[in-house]
């Protein structure tokens, strides 16, 4: 059982991921945790393509129940299509800004702008990176079914809807 939860920052894919990872008693990979290397401060230095994509091929081949959380658009569809299901969250930009902000005060005790402003136009992709448009297209190509769902919604509901919508393995 391989679920990937995406969507844009803040839209609550982290903490819908632990949730489901939780209730199938999964191991849980962020792909932020592939994509970056390990700084201090965080999310200034990128990790080679090739090695984030061998990380999570390793991830991947070493886990029976998985839940990824983050993007792994334009990681090569070897590993995109690796999914049982994908689950795609999408919230307004102002309550994502509203959780970005109050994330960034607690686990960095500073809200990066610069991020901000870049998060909060994901609905209209000015900025180079994750969008709408790019999410949808990327979607649209994959193999395995998507689940839409909204991320304003209570974790428990989220929770429950992927749980609902997972195809059991045959025995």
């Amino acid at each position: 059982m391989r679920i990937l939860v995406t969507g844009a920052s803040g839209s609550g894919t982290s903490t819908l991921g632990r949730a489901v990872a939780v209730s199938l008693e999964a191991d849980l990979v962020e792909a932020d945790e592939l994509f970056w290397l390990p700084t201090d401060p965080p999310f200034k230095e990128k990790r080679a393509a090739s090695e984030r994509a061998a990380l999570l091929r390793e991830r991947l081949s070493s886990s029976h129940r998985l839940v990824v959380s983050g993007s792994i658009d334009g990681w090569g569809s070897e590993l995109e299509d690796a999914f049982n299901l994908i689950v795609f969250l999408y919230a307004p930009a102002e309550l994502r800004v509203e959780r970005l902000r109050a994330r960034e005060l607690r686990q960095l005790g500073r809200v990066d702008e610069e991020f901000i402003a870049w998060a909060a136009q994901y609905g209209v992709g000015a900025m180079a990176g994750r969008s709408l448009a790019r999410h949808l297209a990327w979607l649209e190509a994959r193999t395995c079914p998507v689940l839409r769902l909204s991320g304003a919604e209570s974790v428990e509901a989220l929770r429950s809807a992927v749980l609902a919508a997972i195809v059991p393995e045959p025995t």
